[in-house]
């Protein structure tokens, strides 16, 4: 019997069919190993995503009334700023700073019905406000550099973590011609009788982690905008803390 055994294990067969079944486990396991990070991602990154804060807001730029009867005109535009919080993760032990976030690749995976869409940076210039949405500050991507302090208008952040925001506005929504005397430009699109249905649209981009020691960690957000009844209240807010939804990558070591 241990003869015969011996036969068949010195047999090429044998040899091949054992080289076949060592291929399959390997390539089994790896199947595993790669599922497994396409659903987990990368599970303990030098820094995190740990909140998503969007302020969703109407409002109007004056314009020459067309009516003598009129005394305000406007042209209707609504506002999404978002804030992304990026926090080192107190967990991770070894020693690593951000070289530079990027917001790119955004686009709308559903379109407003009405309006145009356009993205603006922070402005540089102007004290009492973070966006201004003027040509200059308008954007495809955004990018913030690692430093030693975070600079919020000037598109810098600490290398050991802090915020990065952009501002998706609907522009050209509606022009608004009233003879009221006072008005609240929060409540423009109420008082056009413009729908919320009309202006929501679904978001998305991708928010890359760059590392000055050449790591690269990358994934991609859908937000849907604006947030809740804005028409009605004027101006919204929300804040997103589940954050396991956006699964990381890695994409450069």
């Amino acid at each position: 019997m241990i003869e015969k055994i011996r036969r068949i294990t010195n047999t090429k067969i044998f040899h091949l069919v054992m080289v076949i079944v060592i291929i399959t486990v390997i390539l089994f396991f790896s199947g595993i190993i790669i599922l497994r990070y396409n659903v987990e991602g990368e599970t303990n990154m030098p820094f995190e995503l740990t909140k998503i804060s969007v302020i969703s807001q109407v409002d109007g730029e004056e314009k020459e009334v067309t009516n003598a009867n009129n005394h305000f005109a406007f042209n209707v535009f609504e506002n999404n700023d978002i804030y992304l919080y990026i926090d080192k993760n107190e967990n991770y032990d070894q020693e690593e700073t951000i070289k530079s976030i990027i917001v790119n690749n955004i686009s709308l995976e559903a379109a407003p019905q009405i309006g145009i869409a356009k993205f603006y940076h922070p402005d540089a210039v102007e004290v009492e406000t973070i966006f201004k949405n003027s040509a200059e500050n308008e954007c495809n991507s955004v990018e913030y550099v690692g430093e030693v302090q975070s600079d919020l208008k000037n598109m810098k952040i600490s290398n050991q973590g802090g915020i990065v925001a952009f501002r998706y506005s609907i522009q050209d929504i509606t022009n608004y011609e009233t003879s009221e005397i006072e008005i609240e430009r929060s409540k423009l699109l109420s008082k056009a009788q413009i729908s919320n249905e009309s202006i929501k649209s679904k978001l998305k981009f991708d928010l890359n982690i760059s590392l000055d020691s050449g790591k690269m960690f990358q994934t991609t957000i859908s937000l849907e905008l604006p947030i809740d009844d804005v028409v009605s209240s004027g101006v919204t807010s929300k804040e997103f803390n589940d954050m396991d939804s956006y699964i990381f990558k890695r994409i450069q070591n």
